[in-house]
């Protein structure tokens, strides 16, 4: 079974300035000179967390996406993170997964971060996507449905639960304890990227970005508050055999959302 070489970045973000932080990916993404399967970019990473999204918002033929689909052939790897997109009158904080045949998936974030009023601004998804993607399945989330173990629970049986945030310094306890758990819980790889820097609000960003494997086990070593590009590789044949091993999925409740 084929393993996953992923690129996670953590770095500033340029605030609403999508061609700069293009720019900013791009110099780092060059840099990544061995070959990756994935290159995972943190939440709204051409902006930064705005509540503005008439005045930076984007369609999914717009500036953005096609940078990614020229990257993700460019590099032979998938690209994604999240980006503001502007789709029929409304204004979506959507995760875009960009396959290097240029084929295209995406998420909408469900759990709005009402607390900044993102929920005013923005449009709730209601469904999680699973994305196949060599031999592996992923489900990709955004920041504050990290909150929400429920939303998140392996119903699918995916083997990659995927984060991508703008997690403030103040509560960043709560993001390394979270993605921990979501990894043991879920028994599956959970990935974590988060930005680094502040932004215009004054807020305070420090990393932490993190891979965890099916019992909870730190694989990665970025350091808070600096810039970085890390590459870890994951194994399925080393998931699949803990999971056979310890079967604590079979024994999962049931249920349904309303």
């Amino acid at each position: 079974m084929q393993d996953l070489k992923i690129a996670i970045i953590q770095t500033a973000i340029v605030w609403q300035n999508a061609e700069q932080n293009r720019i900013v990916f791009s110099e780092k993404i060059n840099q990544i000179f061995e070959q990756v399967d994935v290159i995972v970019l943190p939440e709204m990473f051409t902006t930064g967390f705005s509540m503005q999204p008439y005045k930076i918002a984007e369609t999914m033929v717009g500036e953005t996406v096609l940078w990614m689909k020229n990257l993700a052939s460019a590099k032979n790897a998938a690209i994604c993170g999240s980006v503001i997109i502007s789709e029929e009158n409304k204004y979506y904080n959507r995760f875009v997964f960009v396959h290097p045949s240029g084929e295209i998936e995406y998420y909408n974030k469900r759990h709005l971060f009402t607390l900044a009023g993102e929920d005013k601004v923005y449009t709730m998804g209601n469904e999680k996507l699973m994305i196949d993607y060599k031999g592996w399945k992923i489900c990709p989330l955004i920041c504050y449905d990290l909150r929400f173990p429920v939303w998140a629970r392996n119903v699918e049986e995916y083997d990659v639960l995927l984060y991508v945030a703008n997690w403030p310094k103040p509560r960043v306890a709560a993001w390394d304890t979270l993605l921990k758990a979501r990894a043991i819980e879920n028994m599956c790889y959970t990935i974590g990227v988060n930005r680094v820097g502040t932004d215009a609000n004054h807020l305070e960003y420090s990393g932490h970005s993190a891979v965890y494997d099916c019992l909870g086990d730190k694989l990665t070593n970025s350091i808070a508050n600096k810039e970085s590009v890390e590459i870890i590789s994951i194994q399925k044949d080393h998931l699949e055999k803990l999971r056979n091993q310890l079967n604590f999925l079979n024994d999962k409740d049931f249920f349904e959302l309303k």
